[in-house]
């Protein structure tokens, strides 16, 4: 054994000197520790909360160099644009306007989307800074203080309101939606920045909303011959179901890739505890 341990060392130094260069070709961006929302009930104390527009964008985060969504994947925007961002860590959501939204998905999902005009008309709407020791009630007057700065730039403030009650809270996100968007956003007073779901920020909208797999295709039938019927998609519970509704027939000529992760919208879950009246939303981006 002694005559191959030359060959042996040699091989392990050959090895030794790709790993490096491999681990650095196949490493995986980790995602940041983002702080994410539970749905509204109706009966939370409201004035714990401030209250805010849910603008339907992509979620990123800023350490102060890199922008990256929400798992982790660096948003190629320009170097021009990113000199725009403060020198603290943020977190918001990339924004182009009312109804822009997939616009905004195809545009962060290009490898030369740096050069893209359409970035003149992006904003990153900033609502806070999570590495500021303290309640939210601190970092949100920390972050006014901060975006004053940046006025008339790309980097935007995402203002907390008061709402005294439900009845008014209810006329708020009616308002937003009347005008484009999907609702609103509570943020409890009190709380720590802590990554994972939480009661403390919560969502207000018409409808509700998830996210699954797609698994499969069923066959349309009728006027949908030879198009997609219906998704077959996996929740996160692991339980599947067919989405079949929401759909354009231009999606259903060219659906959503196996393996993709789309957003549907419903109203409450049924008996089997599945999506009640779910209708196709969007692809979402790979955030």
């Amino acid at each position: 054994m002694s005559g191959w341990m030359p060959y042996l060392i040699a091989i392990v130094l050959v090895l030794g000197s790709f790993l490096p260069v491999w681990a650095a070709t196949h490493a995986k961006e980790l995602p940041p520790a983002l702080q994410l929302a539970k749905r509204y009930q109706g009966n939370e104390s409201l004035s714990l909360y401030g209250v805010s527009e849910k603008f339907d964008g992509v979620r990123a985060f800023w350490d102060g160099v890199t922008l990256v969504t929400r798992s982790g994947r660096v948003i190629p925007a320009p170097d021009w644009f990113l000199a725009q961002l403060p020198d603290a860590t943020l977190d918001g959501e990339l924004w182009l306007g009312y109804g822009r939204f997939s616009e905004l998905s195809g545009l962060i999902r290009r490898k030369d989307s740096d050069t893209d005009s359409l970035w003149q008309t992006v904003q990153y709407r900033v609502f806070d800074l999570p590495d500021v020791a303290g309640d939210f009630a601190t970092r949100y007057q920390q972050l006014v203080q901060l975006m004053r700065d940046y006025e008339g730039t790309e980097c935007v403030l995402v203002e907390q309101q008061i709402v005294q009650d439900h009845a008014a809270l209810d006329a708020q996100m009616q308002q937003v939606v009347a005008e484009g968007g999907e609702g609103l956003m509570l943020h409890r007073w009190d709380s720590l920045y802590f990554a994972g779901r939480s009661s403390d920020l919560l969502k207000v909208t018409p409808l509700q909303d998830d996210e699954a797999i797609v698994t499969g295709y069923e066959p349309g039938e009728g006027r949908l011959t030879g198009l997609m019927g219906a998704l077959r998609v996996r929740l996160t519970s692991g339980r599947e179901f067919l989405l079949g509704t929401g759909f354009s027939d231009a999606q259903r000529a060219s659906p959503p890739d196996i393996g993709s992760r789309v957003r549907f919208t419903y109203r409450g879950l049924t008996a089997d505890g599945l999506p009640r009246f779910a209708s196709f939303d969007r692809v979402r981006p790979e955030e």
